[in-house]
């Protein structure tokens, strides 16, 4: 498959470059690459990308957890778990 892209310009502020390169690193990408995916994901272009499907699920999955008792764990067994992830 050949592709053809076109060359763009774009002036960002430190922060959105900072953020762009940390996710690009993350995912193993380009700084280019996650702005052609979040281009693609905001204007529809990208293959299975549904935004309003996205926003449905997310608003949908608002209150699922209503009436479930809070994990909760005291100080000292997160320090307890976090001394034995050190140990490792």
């Amino acid at each position: 498959m050949m592709w053809c892209m076109k060359r763009t310009n774009i002036y960002l502020a430190e922060g959105q470059a900072a953020a762009l390169d940390r996710v690009a690193e993350a995912a193993g990408v380009s700084r280019a690459e996650v702005i052609r995916e979040l281009i693609d994901r905001a204007i529809g272009g990208h293959p299975g990308a549904d935004l309003a499907a996205d926003v449905a699920a997310i608003t949908g999955s608002f209150g699922v957890l209503a009436g479930q008792d809070a994990f909760s764990r005291t100080r000292d067994e997160r320090m307890d778990y976090l001394d034995r992830l050190a140990d490792e």
